[in-house]
């Protein structure tokens, strides 16, 4: 036959197993529950029935074989033959011509052609007359054999007794089992029915919560009780781990678009005023010179600040941070190369002490970290720049101080936030970006970033794994 299907979409079939996965869930639980207790059950029912039936074919048997053994013997002695209630025989001679029979069997002879021959041959034939089903007044077991009476020719002798009693009592067997069964298979239905919506209503409840949420409603979380600790809970604490995440990033993204508009406006301001003034009436060539240089100046400005917000955002959002072995003291001397001419410029000294060991870091973004490190001390510091790099235990601390008047307190709590800067005691010089790009590197290592004031001006310190 050819299995059933649904037209699913124009063109195409859908089969039994794909239209079982488009069910409920609860409604596949309740199928799969009641498959499998149906399983059970015709199987505890099959062994129950095979139990019973084999315990009264035994009896049955002992008792057709006492028949037996009765009617042999007396067919022997030459005595009249009888039985038991329920019982019938027949005694047949080796063409299978009836000799003798009690009333039950009287006209119709009880074995075939090919066991009369087997018999005759010296076999027992054993067999059942009749079935379970449909009903049959006149079901019979019977056992036969050859028998030699005495001074007689030899005989088949056939003994068989009802199976009436045995075939009632198997016949109610089958039909309590069916009763039961269903019964069973009813409840446990509706048991995993209610166990599947009370395992599936928190899982309702995240829906419509999410459907909240997909409204744009702020600050919602999935209802997750605090009480528990199952599969279910833990899909609601990783839920909300994710909108946790997700409104991170939305934050990130804001203040990404916020910090970068706030911070462009002024630059692009100055340039626009540039032009302004340039274009308001004629200008020598040196004044165009001058302008051009400043607006050079504002241009260079913009760029830099949309790399370091671009970086800072690459760092926020991904944190792709790949570690390879570095050499300390290269690494460090590396990322100090820039800055050594505008120290000397400058009348200052830039000394470093990194020990000459193996980190394991990313120097691609580590280089820029510790640049920005020694730029802001250059830029708003005074008096010698120092770096020190030490590794140890895991643990690499690199720290870079200067002899400048140190950072005010108010501002230390804020140091690394995007756009903040010291104003009372530095000038209005940079972005504001170079100790919160120092600080978000050392979070993608898994680090920390701390500034302080020291006794002969300021430090700033990563602190991260290697």
């Amino acid at each position: 036959m050819t299995p059933a299907v649904v037209e699913d979409e124009p063109g195409r079939r859908l089969g039994g197993p794909r239209l079982l996965q488009r069910l409920p869930i609860v409604l596949r639980l309740v199928i799969a529950v009641a498959a499998a207790m149906s399983l059970v059950l015709g199987g505890a029912a099959a062994l129950v029935y095979w139990r019973v039936e084999t315990a009264l074919d035994q009896q049955l048997d002992a008792d057709l074989a006492t028949y037996h053994h009765d009617l042999v013997r007396d067919l022997r002695a030459g005595r009249s033959l009888s039985g038991p209630d329920g019982s019938a025989y027949q005694i047949l001679d080796r063409r299978g011509r009836i000799v003798a029979a009690s009333g039950l069997v009287r006209t119709e002879r009880l074995l075939t052609a090919a066991e009369i021959k087997a018999a005759t041959d010296g076999a027992t034939i054993h067999r059942d007359i009749g079935g379970l089903l449909p009903l049959d007044p006149h079901t019979l077991r019977l056992t036969a054999e050859r028998v030699r009476p005495s001074h007689q020719r030899t005989v088949i002798a056939v003994a068989a007794l009802r199976r009436g009693h045995r075939d009632e009592a198997l016949r109610e067997l089958l039909a309590q089992l069916g009763i039961a069964a269903g019964l069973t298979l009813l409840a446990a239905s509706y048991v995993g029915y209610r166990t599947a919506r009370a395992a599936l209503d928190p899982v309702e409840r995240y829906r419509h919560r999410a459907a909240t949420l997909a409204d744009g409603a702020p600050r919602i979380r999935l209802p997750v009780p605090e009480d528990r600790d199952d599969e279910i809970t833990r899909l609601g604490h990783t839920l909300n781990q994710m909108l946790d995440r997700l409104e991170a990033s939305a934050e990130r993204e804001r203040r990404f678009v916020a910090d970068a508009s706030h911070e462009l406006r002024t630059p692009l301001s100055l340039l626009r005023a540039e032009l302004d003034v340039a274009l308001h009436r004629p200008r020598s060539a040196d004044e165009l010179i001058e302008t051009l240089r400043s607006v050079d100046a504002e241009v260079q400005r913009l760029i830099d600040l949309s790399n370091a917000l671009l970086d800072l955002e690459e760092l926020g959002s991904s944190k792709h941070i790949t570690r390879a072995p570095e050499d300390l003291a290269e690494l460090v001397d590396t990322a100090i190369s820039a800055d050594v001419q505008a120290a000397a410029h400058a009348g200052r000294s830039l000394t470093v002490d990194a020990a000459s060991t193996t980190v394991n870091v990313d120097a691609r973004w580590l280089r820029p970290a510790i640049g920005n490190l020694i730029s802001n001390a250059l830029r708003h510091g005074q008096g010698d720049v120092h770096v020190t790099a030490t590794a140890t235990e895991g643990r690499l601390r690199l720290t870079v101080t200067d002899e400048g008047p140190g950072f005010p307190p108010e501002f230390l709590p804020r140091a690394f936030d995007r756009f903040t800067r010291a104003e009372a005691s530095r000038t209005s010089e940079g972005s504001g970006l170079g100790l919160a790009f120092a600080a978000a590197i050392a979070a993608a290592h898994g680090g920390t970033a701390h500034a302080e004031n020291t006794p002969t001006g300021s430090a700033v310190t990563l602190d991260l794994p290697c």
